[in-house]
């Protein structure tokens, strides 16, 4: 039976295991997708302390060998349900197993938030895309697309605007919410075009995307723009109801105390998938520090 279990593969999961594993526990890792976590398709990550600038990919590549070396073992599976058992200890159940621990930390992050308009699922892959790192190229030398108003979609707009013929960047407020460094950067590139209180209402094309349409929201003018490729980066959502027989939710996210613990003993949480006002890497790493540490703490209680 392993010690500590880590539902999740992002910064908050894997500073859960690099703690846990210098604490001296047995540990693994599921992971239904690919290790990393969101960080790992910003194309550029200016804060983190010490580091001035880094891809968020090789950042997470850094840290998953760390943990490799110390020990960790790691599954490409899907956590679908925790049972706690009699004895204290948990069961971790699997699309392609069971796993049996004495704790679990999840740290299971988010997934893309979509804008649910019309075509949006079937254009998703035909010119729709949540990643920029992973889809840009494909849209080499083409007009492109940004609808989002914070950090990502501005990393996202300054990394397009690099290989693409144009990019066209729409918010839905006024104004940007992303860090000032960005917004200069990106109003500084000579292919980008920005739009402000523009509400987006239809995915339009034939068999890929052609244009999207959108509502001034002060003019209530309609306005449809053509792109090759549209890259949506409006937040993301959590996944955690599949935990809520154990964890109390509050709008999707786990809600925990100080030392990372939920209402069920044994049981802790790290990262964007908790409730939180901020949510960074560096805050995300802090999480699994703590959750580590107080997973260890709990069980040299229990006499582990």
């Amino acid at each position: 039976m392993l010690d500590i279990l880590i539902i999740g593969g992002g910064p908050a999961a894997m500073t859960a295991a690099l703690y846990s594993l210098r604490s001296g526990r047995t540990v693994k890792l599921i992971e239904k997708e690919a290790f990393g976590g969101q960080i790992a398709t910003s194309p550029r990550v200016e804060n983190i302390p010490s580091i001035a600038s880094i891809s968020g990919l090789e950042y997470s590549n850094n840290l998953f060998e760390q943990i490799s070396n110390l020990g960790a073992d790691f599954d490409m599976d899907e956590a679908n349900s925790i049972e706690k058992m009699e004895d204290g200890t948990f069961k971790v159940y699997c699309n392609y197993g069971t796993y049996e621990a004495k704790t679990v930390i999840i740290a299971a992050g988010v997934h893309h938030r979509k804008l649910g308009i019309e075509n949006e699922e079937k254009y998703i892959g035909h010119g729709i895309s949540y990643c920029a790192v992973c889809d840009g190229d494909f849209f080499r030398g083409q007009d492109v697309m940004v609808i989002g108003d914070a950090n990502s979609a501005l990393q996202y707009a300054i990394s397009l605007a690099a290989t693409s013929k144009h990019v066209d960047v729409v918010t839905l407020f006024d104004h940007f919410f992303a860090e000032d460094a960005l917004i200069k950067r990106l109003r500084s590139l000579d292919n980008v075009s920005i739009y402000h209180n523009m509400a987006s209402y239809s995915f339009n094309g034939d068999t890929n995307l052609k244009s999207v349409s959108f509502q001034n929201t002060v003019t209530k003018e309609n306005v449809t723009m053509e792109c090759a490729g549209c890259f949506v980066a409006i937040g993301q959502v959590p996944d955690n109801e599949r935990y809520s027989n154990l964890v109390d939710l509050d709008k999707g996210f786990i809600v925990a105390n100080d030392d990372m613990s939920t209402k069920t003993e044994g049981l802790f949480v790290a990262g964007d998938c908790r409730v939180k006002q901020i949510r960074q890497v560096t805050t995300a790493c802090n999480d699994g520090a703590i959750a580590a540490l107080s997973a260890n703490s709990y069980l040299m209680k229990k006499g582990y």
